[in-house]
């Protein structure tokens, strides 16, 4: 049977650059073994497959597979998913805004969707408390992961909004650069960790601060992600909560995917009021680049 896919990039305005996607805007139809199995074909961090809504308050339910595995929650594959419903005309927007609920593995997502804006912004927001992991690793395991010396590593921390990450705190942009996954040292401190995947970045931990990341993920066959929102919203959360500020709304840019040739921009941001933070958003604008068919097998043994 033959099933429509887009191709976008995520977290960029111009094509070629950002976190590419690929989604399948009608996946009736397709069982789980073939979404792993298209997954798998396309090799992108993460390819979504759009469905019915469980809850009819609910625009869709997204289901979201890295090349290896499904995942609970992600954030470029959320703005981007939402970026091709636009794209194809299935929301319906009012004065060119679209504010909609994804159902996703992890719980809901709220998102606000500027339809009119070219290229397509979309915003999502996770209404829930940063989930705080274990003890952070020494800062010398983390710079053995990163193949770095111990001072470039200023602090680590495991947190979680859906998707758990290990954070590493880096002395400057040079550093980040510099990084590189040892193979030997993330099996030996975080392949089995609370959080296997780690958020490298620099920069000034202050609201209103520009910070440079990367991301690796070895453990979901992810060498490295040019945007990863999810990470994104987490670290908003985090220095959110660090702030003395009790009330409004703090931001943070993040460039991520600059070494590796796709620059993305993501707006990261938390909500506080009365000293707590509401929420997190994270938000950037999508291109489309490509439109087409797939043929999916029908015969589960065709996709073992």
């Amino acid at each position: 049977m033959a099933h429509r896919f887009v191709i976008a990039d995520v977290f960029t305005e111009k094509a070629f650059g950002g976190n590419q996607l690929a989604v399948f805007p009608d996946a009736r139809g397709i069982s789980d073994r073939a979404m792993q199995a298209i997954a798998r074909e396309f090799n992108f961090s993460e390819t979504t497959f759009v469905l019915p809504p469980q809850d009819a308050r609910h625009r869709c339910n997204v289901r979201i597979f890295t090349p290896s595995r499904e995942l609970g929650f992600a954030g470029h594959p959320t703005v981007g998913t939402a970026a091709v419903l636009a794209h194809l005309g299935l929301l319906e927007p009012k004065d060119g805004m679209a504010s909609i609920v994804f159902e996703e593995k992890a719980g809901p997502v709220s998102l606000e969707v500027h339809v009119g804006r070219i290229p397509i912004f979309a915003t999502f927001a996770v209404e829930r408390a940063v989930e705080v992991g274990a003890a952070p690793l020494p800062r010398g395991a983390v710079a053995a992961v990163l193949s770095l010396p111990e001072d470039a590593v200023l602090e680590t921390w495991f947190a979680s909004l859906g998707l758990p990450f290990c954070f590493a705190h880096l002395a400057d942009q040079a550093a980040v650069d510099r990084a590189a996954i040892d193979g030997a040292a993330w099996s030996t401190h975080l392949a089995h960790a609370w959080a296997p995947d780690i958020f490298l970045f620099a920069g000034s931990l202050q609201p209103g601060s520009r910070l440079y990341a990367r991301m690796f993920a070895p453990g979901v066959g992810i060498v490295e992600d040019p945007a990863t929102g999810s990470a994104s919203a987490t670290l908003a959360g985090t220095l959110a909560a660090r702030t003395p500020e009790r009330e409004g709304t703090l931001v943070w840019t993040i460039d991520q995917g600059v070494a590796m040739g796709r620059p993305s921009v993501i707006e990261a941001s938390a909500e506080k009021r009365e000293g707590g933070v509401l929420r997190a958003m994270v938000g950037g604008p999508t291109v489309i680049v490509a439109e087409g068919e797939m043929t999916v097998p029908a015969a589960p043994a065709a996709l073992r």
